[in-house]
């Protein structure tokens, strides 16, 4: 089994990164909300970053690598829904709210080139997933 070397692509360091800030920030919520928003928020972000390493899993598959990625893009939207209502509600400042959004929207950007361009992460035709 070769090594995971998902952990080099920037989009899993910086969905990583997110994902980490992102559970620091939810500790400042209300403890009503441990169980609702802070539980969204935490499960949609590190959602990212668990797909991204399954799609390295699928990558001798480019369908399955695709539909992956395609998983990550979605659950970076849903992981925006919960920080608009965390703004919402003011559990961020609008200038901490622009940081995560922007930070999520880098991660997009990454995900959606690797999504255009899969062949750059996926392996070539007749090679195994270990290989």
């Amino acid at each position: 089994m070769q090594s995971s070397k998902f952990r080099r692509w920037l989009a899993y360091q910086k969905a990583l990164a997110l994902c980490i800030t992102i559970e620091k920030l939810t500790r400042t919520f209300p403890v009503k909300e441990e169980r609702r928003l802070s539980d969204q928020i935490i499960r949609s972000s590190r959602s990212v970053c668990a797909n991204l390493a399954e799609s390295y899993g699928r990558r001798a598959y480019p369908k399955h690598f695709q539909a992956k990625i395609a998983d990550c893009i979605a659950e970076n939207y849903e992981t925006q829904v919960w920080l608009d209502i965390a703004a919402a509600d003011r559990y961020l400042s609008d200038t901490h709210y622009r940081i995560y959004v922007s930070a999520s929207e880098e991660v997009g950007r990454l995900l959606s080139y690797m999504q255009r361009t899969p062949a750059q992460f996926t392996l070539p035709p007749n090679r195994n997933a270990d290989g």
